[in-house]
């Protein structure tokens, strides 16, 4: 989909349609999780922090996120995807591999499935999108970048060297800004340079992993469209506006984070078995801490519990430290069993769906922990008229 996010907010209000618009967050360590396309002319996109965003474009328009209106339009887009083929591997809400080969005999050849896809997504839906058609995952994935926004892209046999070979070597997946200039300084300017390199100059810029980044760039990519592909871990993290320095308030915005990835563990149907604190420093110095979980949970009492635990032991050994982000992650995940409805905790089970329910019906904001609200001078509780758990 084209500046997913950015769209659905025009398509939403027209008013805002093509004027420099960002969507993020909007406080002092903000980031742009989408742009428009009118703001990406100022050199604006997405990951940005919001404040070098502001400094090329000051006039643009910031609306926060609203994932559930998100969520919803990708709903619409999927189910348009699945009329054409079952095998739709999803990578995230505006963004999605399918395998169409099963219907070539049914509804013509790749370009003339993608044109109908496309037209359907603006007809039903309002957006546009774009579509790379290549016999594999690698070049359909870069093909679908070509000719954005609204475009389509064909990659093959016939043109494949021609389009590639010139493409700047930055847009090949697994070379990043870190990597880029050893890369270059080894003499790989472009895709063409890296298909063409001797084993010593691809050692060179990409040791152990030279031969798999060569076929990359050659457009070589045997992975299969995974439908029922399984998410490996899910979490959620926060960073924030001034540096938190103590355990107390470190603690409080940790409940808030575990509650929400308990959340959309319960929302998915899983359990997991490993919870993960992470935590960044002012300095940008970044802590991962782990533990097993057993028997695998989605209960969020538990996975405070286990969170709570790392991020104390962490602190022991830093008690002054100044924390720009934390995060709270669960992985290990598999489908809820019924063993493991016996081996919760009953009471937080009934707890935790009331909740969910709740939330489901009026929006995420009307309930939380009192645990995780801010801590009144004066007083022990909760400010009062709050509602909590």
């Amino acid at each position: 989909m084209d500046a997913f996010y950015a769209s659905v907010e025009e398509l939403d209000r027209p008013e805002l349609k093509g004027k420099p618009l960002i969507v993020g967050g909007t406080g002092g360590r903000g980031v742009v999780a989408a742009a428009s396309y009118a703001v990406r002319r100022f050199g604006v996109h997405s990951a940005m922090p919001m404040r070098e965003a502001l400094r090329l474009c000051p006039r643009a328009i910031c609306v926060p996120p609203r994932m559930a209106r998100y969520k919803e339009v990708s709903a619409q887009v999927f189910a348009i995807f699945h009329d054409f083929t079952p095998l739709v591997e999803g990578l995230s809400l505006d963004e999605a591999f399918l395998d169409v080969t099963a219907s070539l005999r049914l509804m013509g050849d790749g370009e003339a499935i993608a044109t109908e896809i496309r037209r359907r997504i603006r007809a039903n839906v309002g957006l546009t999108a774009s579509i790379g058609i290549s016999p594999n995952k690698l070049l359909a994935k870069i093909a679908s970048d070509l000719n954005k926004p609204d475009g389509l892209c064909r990659l093959g046999p016939d043109n494949l060297h021609a389009v590639l070979d010139s493409l700047p070597i930055q847009k090949l997946f697994g070379v990043g800004l870190r990597s880029l200039p050893g890369v270059q300084a080894a003499g790989i300017q472009t895709f063409g340079d890296l298909r063409r390199a001797g084993d010593e100059t691809v050692w060179r810029a990409f040791g152990k992993h030279g031969k798999a980044m060569r076929d990359r760039a050659a457009g070589i990519d045997d992975r299969p469209v995974e439908p029922n592909r399984e998410e490996k871990s899910i979490s959620a993290e926060e960073t924030f506006a001034v540096d938190i320095c103590g355990i107390g308030e470190l603690q409080r915005q940790l409940t808030h984070l575990a509650d929400r990835t308990a959340a959309r563990l319960r929302a998915h149907a899983l359990t997991a078995g490993k919870v993960t604190v992470k935590i960044r420093r002012r300095d940008f110095t970044t802590y991962t801490r782990q533990r097993g979980v057993t028997p695998p949970t989605q209960d969020t009492a538990v996975i405070c519990g286990m969170a709570q635990i790392l991020l104390k032991e962490w602190s022991h050994a830093q008690p002054d430290a100044a924390v720009r982000l934390l995060g709270v992650g669960v992985a290990d995940l598999q489908m809820l069993r019924q063993a493991d409805l016996f081996a919760a905790d009953p009471q937080e089970s009934r707890l935790d769906a009331a909740v969910d329910g709740i939330r489901d019906r009026f929006g995420t904001a009307l309930l939380t922990r009192a645990s995780s609200l801010p801590r009144v001078q004066g007083g022990g509780g909760p400010p009062r008229g709050s509602r909590h758990r």
